[in-house]
């Protein structure tokens, strides 16, 4: 990548669409909503793995010329005059990977307290009663705790996101990561992107924190989803603090799944802000 690639990851309803469209302010980033990279990127590995019988042919310099080489074909149109943020909740499980293509990267995890990540998709449950989502596998008949249930198992929207980030907080190449909670975003976004272009190393921007659009058109992956105004945004950026629509006992059941918070739980000194 011409001018460096950087990859945003992290938990789900987390603030990811908020930092990308914030950054696109800069007219020296490009960065988005999930992008198909990640997807291309396990395809590709799977099909040059042993599963495949003229995998032997296929030494690793060919696999990282590959592999990279799909991020160099996807944004050939940025990367000639753009530093490249590309976001999925993938990445964090393949921070090795990334180390080894790209040396110089950092990956911003974005998070925030358990309980309210599963609240904001049961709030998106509300807002849509009317249609089931494909990410609770467009059961009709659901509930809440099935809901909840979904979430967190392993495969599930929270629980393979979660997973992952404490593969990539407690592996060999944390030192490449960087956290960014939500209610620091939402409430401090200045200190929270300093903190960002500090971590990668850019000159700081000016950004507008009381206009911010993702200028994308996003309601077509949100609809394909069930999920209408899943990455919808305000133009200002603001903490707004809320009941919690969830039973008692099922949010107190996740309200110690925030293992970031524990310094205790923070051997490698992964920068949290």
């Amino acid at each position: 990548m011409d001018n460096g690639i950087h990859f945003i990851s992290g938990l789900p309803r987390s603030g990811s669409t908020l930092l990308a469209a914030v950054l696109r302010q800069n007219p020296k980033f490009h960065a988005g909503i999930a992008s198909p990279v990640a997807f291309l990127f396990n395809g590709l590995m799977r099909q040059m793995s042993q599963e495949n019988e003229a995998a032997v042919f296929i030494d690793d310099e060919r696999r990282r010329n590959v592999l990279s080489g799909v991020f160099d074909n996807y944004y050939r149109r940025e990367h000639p005059r753009q530093v490249v943020f590309d976001t999925n909740r993938l990445w964090s499980a393949k921070l090795a990977a990334l180390a080894q293509l790209f040396p110089k990267s950092r990956m911003i995890c974005c998070v925030r307290q358990v309980p309210w990540i599963v609240d904001s998709l049961e709030q998106l449950v509300r807002r849509n009663p009317l249609e089931p989502s494909k990410i609770f596998a467009f059961d009709a008949t659901s509930t809440v705790y099935n809901r909840y249930d979904m979430l967190t198992g392993g495969n599930g929207l929270l629980g393979y996101a979660w997973n992952a980030l404490r593969e990539a907080f407690y592996g060999p190449n944390a030192g490449q990561l960087m956290l960014l909670c939500y209610e620091t975003l939402s409430s401090d976004p200045g200190r929270a992107l300093q903190a960002v272009y500090d971590f990668i190393g850019e000159s700081a921007f000016v950004h507008d924190f009381t206009n911010v659009s993702l200028n994308l058109d996003t309601s077509d992956f949100d609809r394909q989803l069930g999920a209408p105004g899943l990455h919808a945004l305000r133009p200002a950026v603001a903490f707004q603090p809320r009941e919690t629509v969830l039973p008692p006992e099922l949010f107190q059941r996740i309200a110690k799944s925030s293992f970031w918070l524990d310094p205790a739980a923070n051997p490698r000194r992964i920068l949290v802000v």
